[in-house]
């Protein structure tokens, strides 16, 4: 791939489908916090959630590999305030030890998949 390259098309990324399957899955947990946590952590972890994926799909927009790789680590970044939010909701009670090792395990998984995406278009362009 070269700085020229068009468009690519995000939605065959399993690491997007993966991040949307994870947000939806966000969404319904935090219709269970306390209802004054609505605008607290509630909002904050669904905007993480969704930064995600839409941070992969707005970078495969981009005709460069730099700038790809640039939303990338912004997605890297999101995924990295889901744990620690996910954390906090974890030692405040509003999510049991097995469910927030359970999210971890999949935030991990999406980690690391960004992780691997980025290396790969880091190294065709050196």
């Amino acid at each position: 791939m070269n700085d020229k390259q068009k468009a690519r098309n995000f939605r065959q990324y399993k690491v997007w489908q993966d991040a949307i399957d994870y947000a939806t899955e966000i969404y319904k947990i935090t219709d269970n916090l306390p209802w004054f946590e609505k605008k607290g952590i509630c909002d904050q972890l669904r905007r993480a959630v969704v930064s995600i994926s839409s941070n992969i799909a707005e970078g495969a927009a981009k005709p460069s590999d730099i700038d790809f790789a640039r939303f990338l680590d912004q997605a890297l970044g999101s995924t990295y305030e889901v744990e620690t939010q996910l954390l906090i909701s974890k030692n405040v009670g509003y999510i049991d030890n097995t469910l927030y090792l359970e999210l971890l395990n999949r935030n991990t998984i999406i980690e690391k998949q960004i992780v691997g995406l980025i290396r790969s278009i880091r190294t065709q362009n050196r």
